[in-house]
């Protein structure tokens, strides 16, 4: 088996009395990009400051591509890029010296610096800007700034916490693309509060509330959280409310279009079936029959209540 990217395990820390996080654990073994979702103050942001080095942790064992980050901090945080919300940016100096800076920063060969840089101006779409001061630069590109930095030593795992925040719409787009392109070649954990941009991004997720992991699965996990009590339908000849209340399960129909309806049921899967054979004795010529899906925002407060009723 090949060592895992990052394996993390017990994760614990309390600040004075109050524990921010309680035994988070999970692995990352491939590229791509791996949501980390919460509620503001959930925990994110400790657990990403701890997987980079920036914290020491009150319990549990971080490991980054089979490197322990406590017993050798400095060989771990070579294959670590991280891009915090607030990025460390110096905005007097120009693109270049910045990433100058950061490449020395990082120790890496003094004959390579010159290529680091360049790779990672040509994969943020910043060579034409190699020359201005980063204050000068709009917000996107600024952030385009903090990301090549995280990747200019070429690192396995690239953290980003709440990149896409303050961005205007077009920005956001073309930070997203970025992102994208940059996990196919290592691994990426995005956090944030977003449900859209985790939607948009990732293909699997973790989710902390009030410092406790309360999902680890993928983004269809996820979606399917909620189970499904209604169904839409669409049919060339539909009958009238009243016979379709008359099928066992219904609880309510709902007209949305001459053809279309949102049909409610009391939670028994096989609601589809009695539906499909209705429609086939009574000729009401059944197009189409698919599951409501929870929305994303009722799957967030679900898992959100679970932790707080524990």
């Amino acid at each position: 088996m090949s060592t895992p990217i990052i394996s993390v395990h017990g994760l614990s820390h309390k600040y004075s009395s109050t524990w921010a996080i309680r035994d988070i654990s999970f692995e990352i073994d491939k590229t791509g990009i791996l949501g980390l979702l919460g509620s503001n103050g959930a925990g994110k942001s400790t657990t990403m400051n701890i997987m980079c080095g920036v914290l020491n942790q009150t319990e549990g064992d971080v490991y980054i591509n089979g490197i322990d980050l406590k017993k050798n901090p400095e060989e771990a945080k070579k294959q670590i890029g991280f891009l915090p919300q607030q990025a460390p940016l110096y905005k007097d100096l120009t693109v270049d010296e910045y990433l100058l800076h950061c490449a020395y920063l990082r120790q890496l060969d003094k004959k390579q610096v010159g290529l680091h840089v360049d790779e990672a101006k040509e994969r943020c779409g910043l060579g034409h800007f190699s020359n201005r001061l980063i204050k000068n630069l709009s917000g996107g590109y600024q952030q385009r700034v903090g990301i090549a930095q995280a990747i200019i030593h070429k690192p396995k795992l690239v953290v980003l916490d709440e990149p896409t925040n303050g961005l205007d719409p077009n920005q956001i787009i073309e930070v997203r693309a970025l992102i994208k392109e940059i996990a196919e070649e290592r691994a990426v954990i995005f956090s944030t509060h977003i449900l859209s941009e985790v939607q948009v991004l990732c293909k699997d997720i973790r989710m902390i509330e009030q410092g406790k992991m309360v999902f680890a699965d993928t983004m269809d996990a996820f979606n399917n959280y909620i189970a499904p009590h209604s169904v839409r339908v669409e049919m060339n000849r539909p009958p009238s409310q009243e016979e379709l209340l008359k099928i066992e399960g219904i609880t309510k129909v709902d007209f949305l279009t001459e053809r279309s309806l949102r049909i409610s049921f009391d939670g028994d899967r096989d609601i589809t079936d009695r539906i499909i054979k209705a429609s086939v004795q009574y000729d009401w010529h059944l197009r189409e029959i698919t599951f409501d899906k929870g929305s994303l925002d009722e799957i967030f407060a679900q898992l959100s209540n679970n932790i707080k009723s524990n």
